[in-house]
């Protein structure tokens, strides 16, 4: 039997779906499962991308551009200039997901062997995609107490090296829900211009931004604008998940011509979701004052009930749907699995993502887990009472 590529044992399982069959089995058993491992929300797709799917009037579903439709990324630069973002047409690639967009720009900036430097916790499939683009992750350790705000400069400076090519951020962040403040910006932006490297900056929660708090985008920071590549997404955005369409938007041209080769060998991104993300650029603000209204109320409901119960710890996110919460276990993977297996109450149980798997530092974590605010309210407060009610029964709860 032929051996496999050491990419395919070295490519990580995800840590928001390894307890999945768990979750299968605790449904079959008859429990009723809150998923608040996955950032799946039920919040309604807007109309104006669902009316441009049903009135679809096309014979033949053509290959689109392999940049994607000129018509797309015409609106969609002027959409990021109502913002203040200064993005042209020719800075945007369509892509078939964020996804491919942060892969495309790590094998477009990076040679194997390369490395980049991630704050930790992150969003765990960049550990997937530097396997595919052959790089080594470097992370910098953030921490729960100060609700993971950017790591000391001086500590993130100590990690490069002659093969550190890049710094990745997700802002605001997944799975801690931190959102960067500019002068934190400003501060990458600094080590970015001195040691000249690629500044990877992941903005598909941008308009999810709480209690005042507005988004500083990298696009903004003067001086390395030619070291700047955004990602974005339209998934989370406009509740478009399943529309694998994002974007990778940089001003250096040389980047993004390399970047569309890459592009090309792919051929393009869907047409009928790029049809329905363009339709979806003429969402009303209105829609996302209630998003972000409900949001917050879903934000309030699970950290104050998570911090209502003895022993747990949550910092209250300022954007995102996401938070991370320290519990009084030893390990929360087997508490995790502990609530899928054994526990349930008045037949309910929860799932929540290990938060281990969102760090690269063997052992950190072990007490966390992310969770996933993207349920109804009172849904969220039934998840709330599980949770406290199987820290009571948990053998392994810490005193």
């Amino acid at each position: 039997m032929p051996s496999l590529a050491s990419k395919a044992i070295d490519m990580p399982a995800s840590p928001i779906r390894k307890l999945v069959p768990y979750a299968e089995a605790a449904k079959k058993a008859g429990k009723t499962v809150y998923h608040l491992n996955i950032g799946q929300p039920d919040i309604h797709t807007p109309d104006a991308a669902l009316e441009a799917i049903h009135n679809l009037d096309q014979q033949v579903l053509e290959y689109s551009h392999s940049a994607g439709f000129e018509s797309y990324r015409q609106k969609l630069a002027l959409s990021y200039q109502k913002q203040g973002i200064p993005v042209q047409t020719e800075d945007i690639i369509i892509t078939t997901g964020g996804s491919e967009a942060l892969i495309f720009g790590l094998m477009t900036a990076c040679n194997p062997g390369d490395e980049v430097i991630i704050p930790e916790p992150f969003y765990a499939n960049y550990n997937g995609f530097a396997v595919m683009a052959g790089v080594k992750v470097v992370p910098v350790t953030s921490h729960i107490e100060n609700g993971f705000a950017l790591p000391p400069v001086a500590q993130i400076e100590a990690q490069i090296t002659s093969k550190t090519k890049a710094i990745i951020i997700c802002n605001p962040g997944n799975p801690t829900g931190y959102l960067y403040t500019q002068q934190e910006l400003e501060q990458l932006r600094d080590i970015v211009q001195k040691h000249d490297l690629f500044l990877f900056a992941d903005e598909v929660y941008r308009e999810f931004c709480y209690d005042g708090a507005k988004p500083y985008s990298t696009m903004n920071l003067t001086g390395i604008e030619q070291n700047v590549v955004m990602i974005d997404s339209v998934s989370k955005r406009y509740s478009m998940c399943g529309a694998r369409i994002g974007a990778l938007i940089s001003k250096n041209k040389e980047f993004m011509a390399a970047a569309l080769k890459f592009g090309q060998a792919r051929l393009s991104p869907p047409t009928v979701d790029q049809i329905a993300a363009e339709a979806a650029l003429d969402t009303p603000q209105s829609y996302f004052d209630e998003v972000v209204a409900e949001y917050v109320a879903r934000r309030n409901i699970m950290v104050e009930g998570l911090n209502s119960i003895p022993g747990v710890f949550c910092p209250k996110p300022s954007g995102a749907f996401y938070c991370v919460a320290k519990f009084p276990v030893a390990n929360a993977e087997h508490f995790c699995q502990w609530l899928l297996e054994e526990f349930s109450f008045e037949g309910q149980t929860v799932m929540m993502a290990p938060a281990n798997g969102f760090y690269a530092t063997p052992g950190a974590g072990l007490q966390e887990a992310r969770i996933a605010y993207v349920l109804d309210q009172a849904h969220l407060k039934a998840a709330v009472e599980c949770l406290r009610v199987a820290l009571e029964q948990y053998p392994g709860k810490l005193n």
